[in-house]
């Protein structure tokens, strides 16, 4: 259907229509930042700027796309019940006067809305491949995935395509969105692998940032509203109904998350209240517009149930390394809320739609089945073939010592959190961090050298320096040069960073190197204390045409290092950036 066709020559645009559709635009578009920090505090410390540069890149770049060529070729002309066309790129004959079909916003408006559905659909993604993929990569196959994926989609099931006219219901992006998104998730944490650590720790790091997350959940929670409602185009009683049934429906299925939680951890979850509201706001939200509140509140149940063992079915019983659970609380909720509207549809609801199974008709279970089924197998399938032209392209991941460093110096030589970063001037890290420990049993420390991520013991026995029953912990003084831990520390410090145990020994280009012991203290528990041990090496130039040159900035201790060591969540005593 032609983006023009179908508006009356008697619409007349309506002022307080047209400030809904763009509140509600408004809202959709800080659900991207509200994606960002969500991510970006559930994930190790050393990767949070990757995945907040991730997504807010791909915000401008996809809104460019829409502009030049996307919303035509989603709702242009239908070729084929196939794809749209070209004749509306950079927005030409979108009209800012006439009214949308029967809708009383202008075209402009309901394009404007549109673009914030187009750009945050690929960007949902980003929680699975988190931690893993190169930001050119991530780049790329944003791009590819919007113009093969999504447009194509969106167009078969609101823009006149071959599954709108069939009679598909998707009142805001279930099945556009949220099933395609969560099946191009599984898609790539399949084609990518898992995590180095992923068995050991099952795929659950403790988050870096709490109140990040939950400032970006609390963005999310705030745009869904606009998200949903706002797919009513009009500031009207289905406006309110849909309102009502995102709220009842999110929030009933984050009480399941929440109580189960409670039930297998034995402690309530923050993280899984959360998850619980998301993955239910997902699951209503193509249903939102076409089902009762009490339909609502019984889809929002089951939506619990289907989040919540979605993710220990894929991630903790099938190893499916999706970082941030996208297959589960986004796609599988979105495939059980489009067949709810199979179910639960009610034409009282809105009279655009059409009845349920429950309500003596069949047809409309049929059709979203097939929806369900197309908006699986084509992503499913392009996903994978994009990826494959991304990794022989521009390669899909680093190395894996590149990845335990993170991404954020890899890809962008931002940090977000400055607790340690020493470098040469090769961009090396010549600094190590220590962890030291009370042994309750035979007395004295243990040193554990990198301490696990988002753990709080040392990788493995092997690692840890056991240090003389007998050392009296008056030798690890806060702040002093001390020549015996120097000493012990010496060997194996040598060994891990391959660098001289002497100032000439393997000196190379009259460079030394001289080894700085601090010690820093972290916090006190009952059987003792833990500390950094934090090794600083410097190098020194002796060449005499060139100045010496400082080339490891020295020891700097962030105000957050204060916690608790053995209810640490952020990662602070890993050196990896």
């Amino acid at each position: 259907m032609d983006a023009s066709a179908g508006a009356a020559d008697s619409c007349q645009i309506d002022v307080g229509d047209v400030t809904w559709v763009m509140v509600a635009s408004v809202l959709v578009l800080g659900m991207m930042p509200g994606l960002a920090f969500f991510e970006a505090g559930l994930l190790r410390r050393q990767n949070t700027m990757s995945i907040i540069m991730q997504v807010m890149s791909g915000l401008p770049v996809l809104s460019v796309l829409w502009y030049l060529f996307g919303f035509s070729l989603t709702f242009g002309t239908d070729h084929g019940g196939v794809i749209g066309d070209f004749r509306h790129g950079l927005f030409i004959g979108i009209d800012f006067n006439t009214c949308w079909r029967s809708y009383r916003i202008p075209q402009a408006a309901y394009a404007i809305f549109q673009l914030m559905f187009a750009a945050i659909t690929p960007l949902l993604m980003t929680g699975a491949y988190a931690e893993r993929m190169r930001f050119k990569a991530s780049f790329m196959y944003t791009i590819l995935w919007e113009i093969f994926i999504y447009y194509p989609l969106a167009h078969w099931i609101w823009g006149g395509g071959w599954l709108d006219t069939m009679g598909v219901e998707d009142f805001a992006g279930g099945i556009v969105i949220h099933t395609s998104a969560g099946t191009g998730a599984i898609v790539c944490a399949l084609v990518l692998g898992r995590r180095p650590g992923f068995e050991k720790t099952h795929g659950e790091w403790p988050p870096s940032n709490f109140p990040l997350a939950t400032v970006g959940a609390a963005l999310l929670l705030t745009g869904w509203v606009g998200f949903n409602a706002g797919s009513a185009l009009e500031a009207g009683s289905l406006a309110v109904q849909t309102v009502l049934n995102t709220q009842v429906g999110g929030s009933m299925s984050g009480v399941v998350w929440l109580i189960l939680s409670w039930v297998h951890n034995r402690k309530p979850s923050v993280l899984d209240c959360m998850n619980g509201v998301i993955g239910g706001l997902a699951g209503i939200t193509p249903a939102s517009g076409y089902i009762s509140t009490p339909s609502a509140l019984l889809v929002g149940m089951i939506l619990g149930f289907v989040g919540f063992y979605g993710v220990r079915l894929l991630k903790h019983r099938w190893h499916i390394d999706d970082a941030l659970d996208v297959s589960s609380v986004h796609g599988l909720t979105g495939l059980v809320g489009a067949l709810a509207i199979g179910f639960c549809g009610d034409s009282s609801v809105n009279p655009a739609g059409a009845n349920g199974l429950i309500y003596g008709e069949g047809r409309l279970l049929g059709v979203q089945v097939l929806a369900i089924v197309v908006a699986i197998v084509y992503p499913g399938v392009l996903t994978w073939v994009i990826l494959k032209v991304v990794d022989a392209t521009v390669g899909l991941r680093h190395r894996v010592e590149k990845e335990g460093r993170g991404l954020d110096f890899n890809d962008h030589r931002e940090m977000a959190y400055q607790l340690f970063l020493e470098k040469s001037s090769e961009g090396e890290e010549h600094d190590r961090v220590w962890a030291v420990f009370p042994r309750s049993e035979t007395g004295g420390f243990s040193i554990g050298e990198d301490v696990e991520q988002h753990g709080m013991g040392p990788r493995k026995d092997s690692d840890m320096l056991q240090l003389p029953a007998e050392m009296p912990p008056s030798l690890l003084q806060p702040g002093k040069q001390n020549s015996s831990f120097s000493t012990i520390l010496a060997a194996k410090e040598t060994e891990a960073m391959h660098l001289p145990s002497s100032p000439s020994e393997g000196a190379q280009g009259g460079a030394q190197t001289t080894r700085q012991i601090n010690v820093v203290p972290l916090t006190s528990f009952s059987r003792g204390h833990s500390l950094f041990v934090a090794t600083t090496d410097r190098h020194q130039q002796q060449d005499p045409l060139s100045p010496p040159a400082r080339l490891a900035q020295p020891i700097r201790r962030a105000n957050s290092v204060t916690q608790g060591t053995r209810d640490l969540q952020a990662p602070l005593l890993n050196r990896d950036f």
